[in-house]
């Protein structure tokens, strides 16, 4: 791999000017001590109080969710009409999107000990989404406000390919309803690596930005001349085997429009944010080193690696790349339009693998791999999926557990939320009406 002076591989240079601020930018390190610090924060639950974008599933909220994941299923976009001739008598959400709506939640904070020793643990880390797991229990309604209380599960060091050393974490997400009924579970997997080993380790920077011929477009449309949610039509557990294949879907070429729409549907905006003007300059202010100055000497946030081609070469990528999180939606989003309007996903792992740069497309491919009946009653399949880009290489996979309907047993229902999850659930949503009653006064 041919290098500069510096180090860093020739496919990741960038302009002089991006490169001195970059070098600001790289002064933190993965140290011992952050990493034990970290593992301070392991087993603490605390109220979540971020506001996203979006705070309530308003029917807006919920349709420009499903249309910035490119889902135009109308149990999703239509306010009115076609929902309340289904057995959920209404509009309802995208699953995934129960992770990306917040409404500040009042609860107790982090012992004191804790959160002095845990003080700025990990400043100005690179911090990506590798994967997650996902559990539901019960649909997201329009007018649902979500309230959320998190708290660290694991933390393991590795040695990443992408840059040397690695913190690997994953937190969970318990998100609940304005009545403290648990929606769903959401476990994040993230790596957490050095800006400057990944970039001067160059293992990307040979790759390629994708061009496009008539012939490859008329691939890629006329997969997506064929898709269609099944919707009404209902997926009859009894006619489904293991072996059977779902058909294809495309996702892409990948565009900064298509970041774009996603950020609009409601992603993106906490723990950092994405802020303008007087805003933007108090947020860059309380959070200094998530802001990076670009070519022209204006400070930007270092999210824009999800758009910005130049910085995203900055931290070792040859070009900007999508969020995972937009591909969990695409899981998500392939598993709806198969299993149809009547099935319940009752849980999604998912890993993401690669980068998926822009200019990729994305093929996804899926399976059934097992059908039974669960000691309750429900009749469910195991379905594996995986993302394939245009080189032909796998750049994330899943797996899922669908309830579908049976010709014997009927509709599928949601199953109960485990019960030291409810209790849990109960004390930190009574926590925050306390809370919030004496704030009242």
């Amino acid at each position: 791999m041919s290098t500069d002076q510096s180090g860093t591989p020739k496919g990741l240079r960038v302009d002089d000017a991006v490169a001195a601020e970059f070098d600001k930018a790289t002064a933190y390190k993965l140290t011992d001590e952050d990493i034990e610090r970290a593992r301070l924060l392991i087993g603490h639950n605390t109220a979540n109080r971020y506001q996203e974008l979006n705070s309530v599933a308003s029917p807006d909220a919920i349709r420009n969710w499903a249309l910035g994941v490119g889902d135009d299923n109308p149990l999703y976009t239509e306010e009115n009409g076609y929902g309340a001739g289904t057995r959920w008598g209404s509009q309802i959400a995208h699953a995934t999107q129960v992770g990306h709506i917040k409404t500040p939640m009042l609860g107790d904070p982090m012992p004191d000990e804790v959160k002095k020793a845990t003080k700025s643990v990990f400043r100005g880390i690179h911090v990506f989404v590798s994967g997650g797991s996902w559990e539901w229990f019960r649909p997201m309604y329009p007018g649902d406000r979500i309230f959320t209380y998190s708290g660290e599960e694991s933390l393991q060091v590795k040695q990443s390919e992408f840059a040397n050393r690695s913190v690997v974490k994953v937190r969970r997400d318990v998100a609940m309803n304005q009545h403290g009924d648990v929606v769903g579970i959401y476990r994040i997997l993230s790596i957490l690596t050095e800006r400057d080993t990944a970039r001067k380790k160059g293992k990307y920077a040979e790759i390629e930005p994708a061009t496009y011929t008539d012939e490859d477009y008329e691939r890629i449309d006329a997969i997506y001349a064929q898709e269609q949610p099944r919707g009404a039509d209902k997926r009859w557990w009894d006619d489904v085997n293991a072996g059977d294949q779902f058909d294809p879907m495309v996702k892409g070429p990948l565009t900064v429009t298509e970041q774009i729409a996603f950020h609009a549907g409601g992603y993106g905006f906490v723990p950092y944010g994405l802020r303008a003007g007087r805003v933007g300059y108090q947020n860059r202010k309380r959070i200094a080193p998530f802001y990076v100055k670009n070519a022209q000497g204006i400070w930007d946030v270092a999210q824009r690696l999800h758009w910005d081609s130049e910085w995203a070469k900055a931290i070792g990528n040859p070009m900007a790349y999508d969020y995972g999180v937009q591909r969990q939606c695409w899981f998500w989003h392939y598993l709806s339009d198969w299993a149809g309007d009547d099935a319940i996903v009752l849980k999604m792992d998912d890993s993401i693998r690669k980068f998926n740069y822009m200019g990729d497309t994305t093929f996804l491919s899926g399976e059934v791999i097992d059908k039974r009946v669960e000691p309750n009653g429900q009749t469910v399949v195991d379905v594996r999926m995986r993302m394939v880009n245009q080189r032909d290489t796998e750049t994330a996979y899943g797996s899922a557990t669908v309830a579908l309907p049976s010709k014997d047993r009927g509709l599928p229902i949601y199953p109960s939320v485990p019960d030291e999850i409810r209790q849990e659930a109960a004390k930190m949503y009574a926590r925050h009406n306390e809370l919030s009653a004496k704030k009242r006064g």
